[in-house]
């Protein structure tokens, strides 16, 4: 989603794109999401997930290009300057795998000007930056609820309920 000078995603956007490139690409996922032919959708989501390929190539095709948008959009935690992701790392700043970064931290990302509002990362915890606003503080694990009001960033946080049945 872009509004201006925010966009928003669900965990980050490899190094190389732009906000321009990551919106077109964005909309190559959704008309495969939105296909109403179903026997194209279940082939679609039979090969959405994995781990390869794990780096961007603008010669990408098929379900390599779909799942590599998928799986930056998605799942992107940290990644080598050059943008190859590492999907296993879910840890803190602090303990990231050498050679790889925060996605959002990589030098000269593409997106820099803009500011990104992500989540997925809850070791992150909730980061607020000149180009960032990472939501997550791991409601999913007994943490808060987080949401942002853009106009002045105040932050507001509600307890996360735990339902009868479920654990943090």
């Amino acid at each position: 989603y872009v509004d201006g000078e925010y966009v928003m995603v669900h965990a980050g956007l490899l190094p190389s794109w732009s906000v321009a490139l990551a919106a077109q690409l964005a909309q190559e996922v959704e008309s495969a999401l939105r296909d109403k032919n179903q026997k194209n959708f279940r082939k679609f989501c039979s090969h959405m997930y994995g781990n390869q390929p794990d780096q961007w190539n603008s010669n990408l095709k098929g379900y390599d290009r779909m799942r590599v948008i998928i799986n930056a959009m998605t799942r992107m935690r940290v990644c080598t300057p050059d943008g190859k992701m590492d999907f296993s790392y879910k840890g803190r700043l602090r303990d990231i795998p050498v050679g790889y970064l925060p996605w959002f931290e990589v030098p000269n990302r593409a997106s820099r000007e803009v500011t990104i509002i992500c989540g997925h990362w809850s070791a992150l915890a909730l980061q607020v930056r000149h180009n960032l606003i990472a939501l997550d503080t791991g409601c999913m694990w007994g943490g808060n609820l987080t949401a942002i009001r853009l106009e002045d960033k105040k932050i507001f946080q509600v307890p996360c309920a735990v339902l009868e049945g479920t654990t943090h």
